[in-house]
């Protein structure tokens, strides 16, 4: 229920988002778009049908965090401010923010409506979901090397076959019911050896209440 949907201008497909309350959510800063073209999309399940759950309200602001590096997607990690707020029912909830790091071996959901297969594309209708741990550091450096910085962390499996991909970006990955990751980048999807990799929610907590005191 705190799965967003982000399409910009006349509904074109985006990102994936996160509430955290009722005017704000959380995407990849990789995602960015200027708020006048950014449609936030809450309650949704099947893209194609009406259900009825559905609630669009339009960005106000969105704002980048301040160190995202475009080159290696360090900070990759974005507030969205919605123009008005959500209406919390059962089908849109928020999502606590981590408030300690998550630990290798911890079972995390990741969602979106991203791409199903790993050559070509076939995007999702329906809301996919896929369980999978949390990797330690080593195995995500042996993976990376220098490309992980302390605000990634890796998740997934490594011997391929399942794992987020490209249209799930800015999506949530929600351990023991805390938001703890952004999807965020990787090689390929679903490739043997190469896991994908979140931006770590636990190092932005002060942030965001930062900026959303000031905004």
């Amino acid at each position: 229920p705190w799965q967003v949907y982000l399409t910009y201008d006349d509904g074109n497909r985006w990102c994936g988002a996160s509430m955290i309350n009722e005017r704000w959510a959380v995407s990849a800063a990789h995602c960015y778009v200027p708020a006048h073209r950014l449609a936030l999309h809450l309650g949704e399940h099947n893209l194609l049908v009406e259900e009825g759950t559905e609630q669009r309200i339009w960005a106000e602001k969105v704002i980048p965090h301040p160190g995202y590096d475009t080159y290696n997607h360090d900070h990759d990690f974005m507030l969205i401010k919605l123009r008005q707020p959500a209406v919390f029912n059962q089908y849109v909830q928020p999502i606590p923010l981590a408030t300690s790091c998550a630990t290798a071996g911890d079972r995390c959901l990741v969602s979106g409506w991203g791409n199903m297969i790993n050559t070509g594309v076939n995007y999702a209708t329906d809301l996919q979901c896929l369980d999978l741990p949390i990797l330690s550091d080593s195995e995500c450096r042996g993976s990376y090397g220098s490309l992980i910085t302390d605000n990634m962390f890796c998740a997934g499996f490594l011997e391929g076959g399942k794992d987020s991909c490209q249209g799930d970006s800015g999506g949530p990955v929600v351990c023991n019911g805390e938001l703890q990751g952004v999807v965020s980048w990787g090689y390929g999807c679903a490739e043997s050896g190469y896991p994908g990799v979140y931006a770590k929610v636990c190092r932005y907590s002060d942030w965001v209440q930062e900026t959303i005191a000031s905004n």
